[in-house]
């Protein structure tokens, strides 16, 4: 794998995700699981969860498109990336690891939620690895379940977890 230097400019963009994002999304999820959340779980638990040989190219593209997936570029380079339904909730949210406490996840979280927002949605929600529970309790979310999925037979741990959305009244034309 080619890791490339992290570029000097550390502005944040955020875009929807398009075809040829593919192939760095799926790289970015590789590695935040593989390196970063390597920390809280099995090297079993790893391998299952990222199934980095089962990957095909093709169907993670497939799979990006079908949600309202976007990503974060800092100076040209996919840093990270997240999607969330209309009804507020985030399938998936990963970070590049070269780029992990950069604003990164703060950035795609604010995007998402202004989506949400827009679409009337009530809340967000999500299911969390060990990993990223932190950030997103810092960022509001509270726990509402801790949950066993299994994931090729082996069993890992995450969160389900929720934060309400407040919406911004209606402007109102006092004339």
């Amino acid at each position: 794998m080619h890791i490339s230097p992290v570029p000097h400019d550390t502005s944040v963009e955020v875009r929807p995700y398009e075809d040829g994002d593919a192939s760095s999304t799926l790289e970015v999820f590789l590695t935040a699981i593989t390196e970063t959340a390597s920390a809280d779980y099995t090297s079993e638990q790893i391998q299952a969860w990222a199934d980095p040989g089962g990957r095909d190219l093709r169907r993670w593209a497939e799979a990006m498109a079908g949600r309202q997936s976007f990503v974060a570029i800092i100076g040209g380079q996919l840093a990270g990336f997240s999607d969330v339904s209309e009804d507020g909730y985030i399938d998936m949210m990963f970070v590049s690891p070269q780029f992990l406490r950069r604003g990164v996840a703060r950035t795609l979280l604010v995007y998402g939620q202004e989506l949400a927002r827009k679409w009337k949605a009530s809340e967000l929600s999500a299911d969390v690895s060990i990993t990223a529970r932190p950030f997103f309790e810092s960022q509001g979310f509270a726990i509402v379940a801790e949950q066993s999925p299994v994931k090729r037979g082996v069993m890992l741990t995450n969160f389900k977890m929720r934060k309400p959305l407040d919406h911004p009244p209606e402007c109102v034309d006092a004339r």
